[in-house]
């Protein structure tokens, strides 16, 4: 049996990487998806693949993130799971971050869980199952150098989720967060070109390095992130919430 058959989830920064990866597990448990990404063409690819609905957004503007909510319940009816999955970090020495860079750190990282989780409250209250799940990262648990601004905004992702679950614990709404450690994305290719082109390592070095962070030395495979989401958005895990379950092989936090 489908364990989410009929439920409308939206997962943003879907169109690749973590996003993607749950948002074919989620369709694969019979839930009805909305993917809302920056750009264009990934959403195509994807939603043509599992069938889902796609709307193109900046999770940092609450006014497109309320269009784009708005034809994801057109198209597949109110909203009874978040995942709140759009990030970006980027790398440098705190010394030399700028007030812009802080700044735009913050708006995908932590103002875009506000106004999604804000867009879709009165949805996911009214469910009878209501899920918001925060992809976070164990930057959200302990620190990291040279990603100040994502280690802050992280940390805020995961204090944002323990208030929520906090202040809706006597409804239907679990609030819980997944902190991924160095996983196989768009993402961390990005690090490693930054750091190849900083350091002159090569790239398979530097991907060896960000490895060895697990102590199963390798990287996190977004299908395993995509498992732990799927764990928390099941109906009968009711009790699950305010958590942060990471996800990074027995990475010390």
């Amino acid at each position: 049996m489908s364990r989410l058959a009929g439920r409308h989830a939206v997962v943003t920064g879907g169109g690749s990487g973590i996003g993607a990866a749950i948002a074919r597990v989620l369709t694969a448990e019979g839930a009805l998806v909305s993917v809302v990404g920056r750009r264009q063409a990934p959403l195509d690819a994807l939603t043509s693949e599992i069938g889902s609905f796609g709307a193109v957004a900046d999770v940092t503007d609450r006014d497109q993130v309320d269009a784009a909510f708005a034809a994801a319940r057109a198209a597949h009816g109110p909203i009874s799971i978040l995942i709140n999955n759009a990030g970006a970090a980027a790398s440098g020495p705190f010394a030399k971050q700028s007030a812009e860079g802080w700044r735009n750190a913050m708006a995908v990282n932590l103002d875009a869980l506000f106004h999604c989780t804000q867009s879709a409250l009165a949805d996911l209250l009214a469910a009878d199952a209501g899920r918001v799940v925060m992809i976070a990262s164990t930057a959200g648990l302990k620190g990291y150098g040279y990603v100040a601004p994502y280690v802050a905004a992280k940390h805020g992702a995961i204090g944002l989720t323990r208030a929520l679950a906090i202040e809706y614990a006597t409804t239907g709404l679990t609030v819980n967060a997944v902190c991924p450690g160095f996983t196989d994305t768009d993402l961390v290719a990005e690090a490693v070109s930054t750091i190849r082109e900083k350091t002159g390592r090569d790239a398979a070095t530097v991907r060896k390095d960000l490895a060895q962070f697990n102590p199963q030395k390798r990287l996190i495979d977004p299908a395993e992130v995509a498992s732990a989401v799927l764990w928390l958005c099941q109906p009968e895990n009711q009790s699950i919430t305010g958590q942060a379950l990471a996800v990074a092989g027995g990475e010390v936090m």
